[in-house]
């Protein structure tokens, strides 16, 4: 597997256990555990998705930050990459 993908894959490693964090938290929302974790694995994402926004461009539109050219378009569409 390439770097790229490496990477990619941290970002929706992250993300997914941010989600499952976050349905926990739901019903247990003063769980410090949970909470810390939460913490940890927002800023592990976070900085995740700097690094492949730095190395590979941006992930979503808003996460463009070249106001003279709309970077967005650069990278292949979901149904061209291969």
């Amino acid at each position: 597997m390439n770097e790229r993908k490496l990477l990619m894959n941290k970002v929706q490693k992250y993300s997914f256990t941010l989600k499952e964090l976050n349905l926990y938290l739901d019903t247990h929302p003063s769980c410090r555990r949970a909470l810390d974790m939460f913490e940890k694995y927002r800023k592990l994402r976070d900085a995740a998705i700097k690094e492949y926004n730095e190395k590979y461009g941006p992930l979503i539109p808003e996460q463009s930050s070249d106001s003279n050219h709309w970077a967005w378009i650069d990278e292949p569409w979901p149904w061209e990459r291969s």
